[in-house]
C-alpha cells in the first residue's frame, strides 16, 4: 500500500494528492502534523528515502531560522526536533513498499509508482 506523509494546506503535498488520484493507485493519507510519527517510523521512512534528517529539513521554516540555523545536531536530535516541529519536514514524502521520495518535484511520485 502506498502512503503519503500529507499537509492539505500545503499545494504541492495536495498536488502530490491529485497525481495519485489521477494514476488510479490506492493510498492511504497520513496527515502527519496531527497523526505524529514515532522515532522509529520516521527513521524508516529516512532510510527508505535514502536520505539523512538534515536532507528533508525544510530550511525556510521561521522555527528552523530561528531555533535551529546555527545548531549543529545529531541525527538522532534531527528526528526529534522534526517530531517536536513536523512543519520542518519536506512534503509530501511518499512511501510505497522500501522505497520513498520527497513530492518535490510532483514527478518525482512517479519513480515508485
Amino acid at each position: 500500500m502506498i502512503t503519503i506523509l500529507h499537509n492539505p494546506r500545503c499545494s504541492k503535498s495536495r498536488a502530490g494528492v491529485a497525481l495519485l488520484e489521477e494514476k488510479g493507485v490506492e493510498f492511504e493519507i497520513c496527515k502527519y502534523l496531527d497523526d505524529v510519527l514515532t522515532p522509529d517510523e520516521l527513521t524508516d521512512i529516512l532510510e527508505k528515502l535514502g536520505k539523512r534528517p538534515l536532507d528533508i529539513i525544510r530550511k525556510n521554516e521561521e522555527v528552523y531560522k530561528t531555533e535551529f540555523a546555527d545548531k549543529e545536531l545529531t541525527d538522532e536530535e534531527w528526528v526529534l526536533t522534526m517530531l517536536e516541529h513536523p512543519r520542518l519536514m519536506e512534503r509530501p514524502i511518499v512511501i510505497n513498499g522500501d522505497k520513498a521520495v520527497v513530492g518535490r518535484p510532483t514527478e518525482a511520485i512517479e519513480e515508485i509508482l
